[in-house]
Formats: structure tokens, sequence, C-alpha cells
């Protein structure tokens, strides 16, 4: 695959603009989905399993089956996957049954299972929802028990589907369900939404009865799909063994031996060649129902010959971007990414995880779940040191949110080099802190890993958990993953990874300050103060004493807010190691987004002040 400055190279040779090459047609767009995670251990491992080292994009979920609660472990260890919650009121297998989570008789049998067909079944005279008298407000009660149950204990929940077509087998139905999903704000698959989407559902190519012909079938099927077109393609991976072979209903014996191939298709080397081969995006749902909107620079008033400028100017400096997106009045004008990055892969965040933390800290300030003059040492009231020095007495959470610790150096790596028994808040809380809170500032990642633990101590569930209804789900974040400690808690101050698109919109949450989608998630108060010069900042690891540059020609010298530097041009970001950055340009209405592996981060910031900044016209 070709790197930046290859990529640029060839631009050139062949008389494309660089403009004009980075608008031209996607290739087609493919969700991969995976049904009746929860059902048997089997399909467990095999949803993993097809996701990890295969190409599906989407697992959905049933919270009613027997093995759900394996299921929600697993989930909780591969935070990464994007999970749609499987209504379910079937139960269709006759080696094993489920039952609803509420009181529901005009869905069940006489044993209190589920019926097992939706529909009426030659086979099962008698027994589909649709020739009973079902209730809707049963339905209803229990697709809220299940969606409740699941946000319980999945986090990452991000949309709604139907098993058996139970989300839609009646009119009233899906108007029940289209309430639910407003309510609990997680889009639902349905033919109405899809058809809205553009997206086409679409099978096998040819004959199914065996793995091979599976995997000949799906190749076909993928070479016809369509550039600039969203497809879904749907199954049931599992194996073949003697669990799978248990399950099954009349009309539906070879159960076992059809699902492996479903397996062995997607994780298939010839499947995931010709998916490259075919220039296919893979995609989740959520990558269609809550994208950023999109929109031409000239339409925003922005100069696309200032774009190709950059681009050109980057290649003539020899930085290696990965990938750059830019927004003006709430829009994506421009993106592209570069090399082996891609819109659906998630990049390492470095330090810009530092302003996803520190928004975390926003909402439990909301919540009065904290206060930002509490003390540190009232959280880790088992953690402390024998002696606890007066700086560390009067350390609050504000000291840790703007980088004024009291500590001489950052105690980051000297911590992390030592032995892998040490507790990480222990030895932060025991590191020599010379100067007085609120004095001085050090950049300090190990103070956004307390925060990090803060966060832990008040709620009980990790960060990433802790984000994940209160900013993921409403801005449409998914796939993203985050480091742990030893201690098992999320750095907090590194670690993060998710995509270039989620970054623009974290910035645009902070450039709208904290509404979206017509709600204030979090008060504006809270970015007043955030994106503010709290303290006076230097460098990371550069004393005041040691300072070669001024203030006009450094971004790192404009201030340091809550997690936030300030920046030049009145602006401010969220920045990590390499180049990440985002860019909020409140005058401009603006957010610019970069990945990147450029060492010279000042430099990166020169370009984009000296080409991007005049783009944006008044």
């Amino acid at each position: 695959m070709r790197n930046f400055k290859e990529y640029i190279s060839i631009q050139l040779l062949t008389l494309i603009s660089l403009f004009a090459s980075a608008q031209q047609t996607p290739g087609p767009r493919l969700i991969v989905r995976g049904d009746d995670m929860g059902s048997s251990r089997s399909a467990n491992l095999a949803s993993i399993e097809t996701f990890v080292n295969g190409i599906e994009t989407s697992i959905e979920l049933m919270v009613v089956t027997p093995w759900f609660p394996e299921a929600a472990q697993m989930l909780k260890k591969n935070t990464g996957i994007d999970v749609g919650l499987h209504l379910v009121i079937t139960s269709e297998w006759e080696g094993i049954k489920w039952r609803p989570l509420t009181n529901c008789p005009s869905l069940t049998d006489a044993d209190g299972y589920f019926l097992p067909m939706m529909g009426s079944n030659k086979n099962y005279p008698g027994l589909a929802i649709t020739e009973n008298q079902w209730k809707l407000e049963e339905v209803e009660k229990e697709f809220r028990a299940q969606i409740d149950f699941a946000l319980k204990h999945v986090s990452q929940i991000s949309h709604l589907s139907g098993h058996m077509g139970s989300t839609g087998f009646h009119p009233d139905v899906t108007k029940m369900v289209s309430k639910l999903s407003k309510e609990y704000d997680l889009p639902v698959m349905s033919r109405e939404l899809n058809q809205e989407l553009g997206l086409s559902g679409v099978s096998y190519d040819g004959p199914k009865a065996t793995s091979a012909e599976k995997e000949a079938s799906f190749i076909s099927m993928l070479e016809k799909l369509e550039a600039g077109k969203s497809y879904m393609f749907v199954d049931h991976p599992s194996y073949d063994n003697i669990e799978m072979q248990g399950v099954g209903h009349i009309g539906y014996e070879d159960v076992a031996i059809d699902r492996q191939g479903v397996t062995d298709t997607w994780t298939s080397e010839n499947v995931k060649e010709a998916v490259s081969r075919n220039g296919i995006e893979l995609i989740n749902f959520i990558t269609l129902t809550k994208a950023l909107p999109r929109s031409d620079p000239e339409k925003e008033k922005i100069n696309p010959q200032s774009i190709s400028e950059y681009l050109q100017a980057v290649k003539s400096e020899n930085q290696d971007l990965h990938s750059l997106m830019i927004l003006r009045n709430g829009k994506v004008v421009y993106e592209q990414w570069f090399g082996e990055n891609a819109a659906n892969k998630t990049h390492v965040m470095y330090s810009v995880s530092k302003t996803f933390t520190s928004t975390a800290i926003g909402f439990a300030l909301q919540e009065g779940l904290l206060n930002l003059t509490d003390k540190v040492i009232s959280f880790f009231p088992d953690k402390l040191p024998k002696e606890i020095g007066p700086n560390l007495q009067e350390l609050e959470i504000r000291h840790l949110l703007t980088m004024t610790v009291g500590h001489d150096v950052d105690p980051t790596g000297v911590l992390r080099e030592k032995s892998k028994d040490l507790d990480w808040v222990e030895g932060f809380l025991a590191f020599p802190m010379e100067h007085q809170p609120g004095e001085q500032f050090v950049y300090n990642s190990l103070a956004t890993y307390m925060l990090s633990a803060i966060i832990t101590n008040v709620t009980g569930q990790r960060i990433l958990d802790y984000l994940q209804p209160r900013l993921f789900r409403p801005l449409g974040i998914v796939g993203a993953t985050w480091d742990v400690s030893p201690q098992g808690i999320q750095f907090g101050g590194w670690g993060l990874k998710v995509k270039t698109e989620d970054m623009a919109k974290l910035g645009l949450f902070y450039l709208q300050k904290g509404q979206w989608n017509d709600k204030q998630l979090l008060p504006d108060s809270w970015f007043d103060e955030a994106t503010i010069a709290q303290v006076q900042s230097l460098p990371a690891g550069v004393k005041k004493e040691n300072l070669k540059v001024n203030a006009q020609d450094s971004d790192w010298l404009q201030g340091y807010g809550y997690q936030l530097w300030r920046s030049r041009h009145n602006s401010y970001r969220a920045d990590g190691l390499n180049g990440q950055f985002i860019l909020i340009l409140p005058e401009k209405n603006a957010v610019i987004v970069t990945t990147a592996k450029i060492p010279n981060m000042q430099e990166e910031l020169n370009l984009i002040w000296e080409h991007l900044l005049p783009a944006f016209e008044d």
C-alpha cells in the first residue's frame, strides 16, 4: 500500500489535482451483520472470532437467551465491537428455549416459553405470534425490559434490531418501536430507515449448502456491489459441534453445518482479499445513521485551492499525514486518508485521550458525583503513603485537570518503568510533590490517569463504559478501545483508539458547547471553563528557564485549560504525540482534525496556519 508521499507523487504525475482525487466517488460500503449472539456458547465464540479475525462489523445480541451472561462478559473485553440489541419475542429452537423478562402471557406457550414462530408455519400450527391474540402493551413492556437489561450490562449497545421480524410484524409494533428508538436514542434497523439511508440488503449469489459454496457465492456477491452504494449482509456465525448439532427446528435441521459455513466464510483469506480487491469499505450501522453531515467547501465558504496547497506543502516538508478532516458550520467539507489508514480504522490518540477523560469529569460534575475542589486523597484512603505532606493534602481535582499538581517533573515514565506490581495510584500519591498545587504547570500524563481512576471510583465503571451512554452513544462513536493499567484502570491520559470522524465529533461537540441534535448534553458553563487558559503552559518536559521560543511562535505557550491546549489565532485543541490534533476554531465555526506520524508537531501546526486558516472565508 502506498504511503502518503507516494500517493501525492502519483497524483501529480497523472495530472489529477490533489483536491479532486480526494473527493472522488467512494467504493461500495458493506455492513456484515452477525445475528444471535447469546443464543449459544458456539454463537458467542464465533461472533467474537468473525469480528476479531474476520470481516464482521456488527453483532446483534439477544439478552433473554441462556448464554447472554457469557456474551456480556466477552463484549466487555472487546469494547471495539459495535453491538445491536436483537429484540426477541420468539423461541424457535426445539433443543433449547428462552423465556421473557416480563409477564407477557399473550406471547408465551403453556410452559412460559416464547412461542416458536412469528408467522404461520405448517410445522407448528397455532404456535405463531400472529396466530394468537398478542397484546401491544405486552410487546412494549418486554422490549423495554430487554433494552434496559442490555444497557445495564453491555455499554456499547448502539442500535436495535428485530429477531425473526419482531420489530415490524405489525404497523402498531413498528410505530411503538420507533417511539422506543427515539426515547432511548438507539436507531432501529428497519425497512423504512434502510430505504432512507439508501441501504440495500444482499445475500449469497449462488449455492450455499457447504462452506466452499458459501465462500464462492459470497465472493460473487462482493464483486457485484456498486461503487458509492451501501449494503448489508446478515447471517449467523457459529460452529459445527455437539452443542449446535442439538439445535434446530422442523424445516431447518442442518443448523450446525450451515452456521459453520458462515464462520468459515467470514474469516476466509479469500474473502478478505476480495473485499480489498473490490475496494469495499466495511462499515457498521452507526456509520450511516449517525454520520456527520457532508457538504462542499465552496458551499461553506472554504477555498479548495488552499486545501490542495496545504497537502502539497505537507509533501514538500516530508510530513507523514495519515488523515485529514475539515468541518465548517457543523458539516464535513473535506476528508481523506492516506496509506494504510482508512475511514473505518481506528487510530491511536496518544494524548488526545486526555480531552475525552476531562469530558468524563464534566459529566460526573454535572451528575453531582464530584466537585472540582474535592481533595484527591479523599478518593483513595487505602492507597495513601505513610506520610502525607501538606502539598498532597491540598491537591484537588482541578489541579489534575490543569496539570498544576505540584510535581517538579512528570512521574509517568518513572512509575511505568517500575515493577508491574506497582499500583499506579499509590505510586502517584507517593511521588515527591515539591510545589504547592496550582502553583506551576508541568505536563503530567499520570495526573490524567488519576482522573480516570477517580471516575472508576465514583461510578464503579471504567471510563469508556461511563462515557458510552453519555457521550459516545449520542454522538455515534462506536468501536473505541482504551488500554488499561495493571490494576484494570483505563489509562485516561493515553491509550485510546477512535476513528478520525469520532475525533471530529468530539471537536464539534466542544465547538457547540455541549449541544448535540438540539439536546444540551453538558452545560455550556463547563466549556466556558474547560477551553480558556486556566494556567500558563509550557511544552511537555520543558522548564521555563530552558525555553528557546516565544509565545508569538509557539502553540504550546498559549495557556492550558481542562486537558486542552490553547492555540494561536484564538483557537484551542486536543493534541497527541506525533501530530494527532482536534483543532477548534470558534471564530471560523470550524474544526480541523489530523492523524499523523509527524514528530515536529509545531511544524505541522505552522502549515495548518499558513495554508488552511486562510481557506476559511468570511
